[in-house]
């Protein structure tokens, strides 16, 4: 299965939406035959990927790239025929929940979880044990904080390698999680690797997810502003607006 995808501001984006995205991801799972890199980009994976020369690198080494951000989303609609347009964005976390239902049933999907503190990963293992009681969590793997020696990624790959997960979710925080992902891609074990972000703190209870409304009007950035203005306002500040100056500046390039 293939996937169109259209450049913004560089970034080559699928226009598909979560049953594509969820389609798209089993099948290689299934093959099994190489790490396939995925990532749910927002207006900050996009405009950090356009102005950050490693992060840019980074990223030309993904897979797939789905539209995790309503703008991602509009932007995609603007140049898509009337019967292609998109209702809604694939947001990583729900992403996440999709992935797992569509797996509830079949064993032959195994899932590792990588990054975020021990308790957050028992937390998240029982959570989706109880909402979806036939998914098989692998295994789990809380790294150390900081910089990791050479010694801690031959862990990480024999843990998911013994573990026989093909659906691994990365939850470093941006841009790490790329970072690593990229980095180690022709090395890692077979399957289909996802950086994830915020999804471990969402599903696992610790952060509040903006409500849905906000989320359909592309306004969550706002929601998660309100709740941590000191952490996030340069970043949405700063990446926000790079976004649209980069989108603006290339369409009038044309």
């Amino acid at each position: 299965m293939n996937l169109k995808t259209i450049p913004i501001i560089g970034l080559p984006v699928a226009a598909t939406n979560y049953a594509g995205a969820v389609e798209w991801i089993l099948e290689r799972a299934r093959r099994n035959d190489r790490a396939y890199a995925v990532e749910a980009a927002n207006t900050h994976v996009a405009a950090l990927a356009r102005s950050d020369e490693e992060f840019g690198e980074s990223m030309r080494r993904f897979d797939m790239i789905f539209p995790d951000g309503m703008p991602l989303v509009w932007t995609l609609n603007s140049r898509l025929a009337a019967a292609e347009k998109l209702s809604d964005r694939v947001y990583g976390p729900t992403l996440m929940l999709e992935t797992l239902k569509a797996t509830n049933d079949l064993p032959r999907f195994k899932h590792f979880l990588l990054g975020g503190k021990q308790a957050t990963l028992d937390e998240l293992t029982r959570n989706f044990a109880t909402r979806f009681p036939n998914v098989t969590i692998a295994a789990t793997h809380s790294p150390p904080f900081g910089e990791w020696p050479e010694s801690e990624f031959e862990l990480i790959a024999e843990k998911i390698r013994a573990s026989g997960a093909n659906l691994i979710w990365v939850g470093l925080g941006c841009p790490k999680q790329e970072h690593w992902i990229a980095q180690n891609k022709d090395r890692l074990p077979p399957g289909v690797y996802f950086g994830i972000g915020a999804a471990f703190a969402f599903h696992a209870g610790e952060v509040k997810q903006s409500p849905p409304v906000l989320q359909r009007l592309g306004m969550e950035w706002a929601y998660r502003l309100a709740m941590e203005p000191r952490r996030l306002f340069k970043r949405y500040f700063t990446y926000n607006s790079l976004f649209l100056y980069h989108l603006l500046r290339d369409h009038m390039r044309g």
